[in-house]
């Protein structure tokens, strides 16, 4: 089986999802500020030997502004659609409505090397956290990698996740299998990291997935039954799988209606087939850019950027359909992986696509767009 010839996104095909206009990189960095790290770690074949491999993993990290993030925090939501999953430090923002470092992606046994990390991160820059500071609560979200990865071999280390933000990047985001998308599959396909913008009025709205869900027969592109007709190329073992989606927006939502937003990604998830089965974490985190809280204030009040709850709607709408978009870009940006004990995860086939959905790319039109 050949991989892919080269990485693809659903716009090549000639498949718009939505009305809204994407960014000019379509992806999560069209919100300014966010940058993406990625440190792909993918070494070794054959036969699984605990703590050697085959390894198929690694740790993705978003970095949601500019400035000092603990000092001038954002606001933040979340949804849990089902919990079958871990994500370190959502309480906190559930519970303050703030978001105060990084997000990471990474496999669920390296939650804890990636919490270490971006730890070792926050107190190199801020050395009074925990002594005359508070002390941060870094946020993790995971997906289970077993499938293909040695997971238990806990490869991910704390030194990784400190690369990973090193070279966060703005501009265009490589997805598929890279950083913590390696070892990831959809649908029963090869699945990982996607993104995917919108733009609503004056605002941007950009999200980002680690996509690790789905059975194949629930696939759908853009209402065809893809995953029915396409029912060969099984990977040699499945998977229930999980789903993280982050979501960044420089509309001046507050905490309360990014949880809302949050929720809406998870009917783009459903557009593509996601049922969020008994074994699937289903969770997204969502972020505005619009204003900056003050972690000590020195007044008791301070100003703040509001948008109203009656022109949410488009905002709504561009977050399930930027979602959507990005899983579906994961999926198609991924190559066809053979990770342990030789379990293969195929990459969705770009020519049986292009004769279902019955479209091509036209040669003026921009991949990234």
């Amino acid at each position: 089986m050949k991989n892919n010839p080269a990485p693809k996104r659903l716009r090549d095909f000639g498949i718009q999802i939505g009305s809204f206009k994407p960014g000019p990189f379509n992806a999560i960095t069209d919100v300014s500020g966010v940058r993406i790290g990625h440190v792909t770690l993918d070494h070794g074949e054959g036969r699984l030997v605990i703590g050697e491999g085959p390894v198929r993993t690694g740790v993705t990290a978003i970095i949601p502004a500019d400035g000092d993030l603990w000092n001038q925090k954002l606001a933040a939501g979340s949804f849990i659609l089902n919990g079958t999953g871990e994500a370190a430090g959502l309480m906190w923002v559930q519970e303050s409505g703030i978001l105060e470092n990084p997000i990471l992606f990474t496999n669920t046994l390296s939650v804890s090397a990636a919490h270490i990390g971006l730890l070792e991160w926050m107190l190199e820059r801020y050395p009074a956290l925990g002594i005359t500071d508070d002390t941060p609560t870094p946020m993790v979200l995971e997906c289970d990698d077993s499938t293909l990865n040695d997971s238990r071999g806990m490869h991910v280390k704390p030194a990784h996740v400190k690369e990973a933000l090193a070279i966060a990047a703005s501009g265009p985001v490589a997805e598929g299998a890279v950083g913590a998308g390696t070892g990831m599959m959809t649908y029963d396909f090869k699945g990982g990291i996607g993104t995917s913008s919108r733009c609503v009025r004056d605002y941007k709205i950009g999200v980002i997935v680690n996509s690790n869900h789905g059975r194949r027969h629930n696939l759908r592109i853009k209402g065809h039954m893809v995953g029915e007709i396409i029912s060969d190329l099984m990977p040699t073992r499945g998977q229930e799988g999980s789903i993280t989606v982050v979501i960044a927006t420089d509309a001046p939502c507050d905490a309360r209606q990014l949880s809302r937003m949050a929720k809406r990604a998870m009917l783009g998830l459903a557009r593509t087939g996601g049922i969020a089965y008994h074994g699937s974490g289903d969770i997204a985190v969502a972020f505005s850019t619009a204003n900056r809280i003050p972690h000590y204030p020195e007044q008791a009040e301070y100003t703040a950027r509001a948008i109203s709850d009656f022109w949410m709607n488009d905002l709504f709408e561009a977050a399930a359909d930027a979602t959507e978009e990005a899983v579906l870009n994961a999926m198609l940006a991924a190559k066809t992986v053979t990770g342990r004990d030789g379990n293969t995860a195929h990459a969705l086939p770009h020519d049986r696509l292009a004769a279902i959905l019955g479209k091509t790319r036209h040669p003026e039109q921009n991949p990234s767009s």
